[in-house]
């Protein structure tokens, strides 16, 4: 067998279930992202195909980071990390990372609500603008609270009970713990990673802050998990070797996929931040040359 084949058994020996399938269609969980994402490309199609009060055309990268993020979050629901969540840690570690971290940045930088406004009446447009406006709207789109909510979500899922029933609880895993984590991660990316109709965008060195802050948090978690000397929830403990597991290796691969990723991840969120801001930085000082050459152009 090849060295690379070697490698790759090694790691994946003790930690993927047997005898599961790789997929699993939740009919519920595919009508719904088939919903949305039809909804979102038919406002796309009417919005540069029909006359919707003024023609706009809607640019490509949005409609390609929506696209992408709906197909990201289509594997995390659907795929073998939903399916093999119930019997190993990894995988359910995996889908929190593909839905906080990769799928919830995509779907907000696709500018989702300034869709919703181009394609509404103007009465709709206005009461759009009065939501945003409001004041529990603009509470809830500053950084720290968003920031706040996203930890509180990420820790306390990785508490011994709510995990333990998360394991035993489909129903609570699906209708709780899923659209808590991509609540609070689009709530945690909406004023950083896009500029969609926020009443009051924050500037750029605490858009970059916020996603440094936010690394503590997760790559502290990974590390605490990788690193536990005991194997931290009992319902893993009790249904991995059913499906010849060493809850001990599925543990200590979950944290070490939660410290390294979330760390790769959230590096490059805040580059794409830091590029951001030089451009804007960059359109300030031209701003400020163009005002000074007017001055010295002007008689005295």
């Amino acid at each position: 067998m090849p060295v690379g084949a070697n490698v790759v058994a090694t790691v994946t020996t003790g930690i993927i279930p047997e005898s599961i399938a790789i997929w699993e269609i939740d009919v519920l969980t595919l009508i719904n992202l088939l919903a949305v994402t039809s909804l979102y490309f038919f406002g796309v199609y009417r919005l540069n195909i029909q006359p919707v009060g003024y023609r706009a055309h809607w640019p490509l990268r949005y409609s390609i980071s929506f696209g992408t993020g709906m197909a990201f979050l289509a594997f995390a629901y659907l795929g073998p990390f939903s399916s093999w969540a119930h019997y190993a840690f990894w995988p359910h570690m995996s889908q929190h990372i593909v839905v906080m971290m990769i799928a919830a940045p995509l779907i907000v930088m696709s500018n989702p609500i300034s869709l919703l406004f181009l394609n509404l009446s103007r009465p709709g447009r206005r009461q759009v603008i009065r939501i945003l406006r409001s004041r529990p709207a603009i509470f809830l789109s500053k950084p720290l609270v968003g920031g706040l909510i996203a930890t509180t979500v990420l820790l306390g899922a990785h508490f011994a009970p709510v995990m333990n029933l998360n394991v035993v609880n489909h129903d609570f895993m699906m209708f709780i713990e899923r659209p808590l984590f991509l609540g609070a991660a689009l709530l945690f990316y909406y004023p950083i990673m896009s500029s969609d109709l926020i009443a009051h965008r924050p500037p750029s060195t605490i858009r970059v802050l916020a996603l440094g802050i936010i690394m503590i948090p997760e790559t502290l978690l990974g590390m605490v998990i990788h690193f536990s000397p005991v194997t931290l929830y009992d319902s893993y403990v009790t249904l991995a070797p059913q499906f010849n597991i060493d809850p001990v290796a599925d543990q200590k691969f979950a944290g070490a996929l939660m410290w390294a990723v979330a760390m790769v991840i959230d590096g490059m969120c805040m580059m794409f931040a830091a590029m951001e801001w030089w451009r804007e930085q960059e359109k300030e000082t031209k701003k400020m040359e163009r005002e000074e050459a007017l001055a010295q152009s002007e008689p005295t």
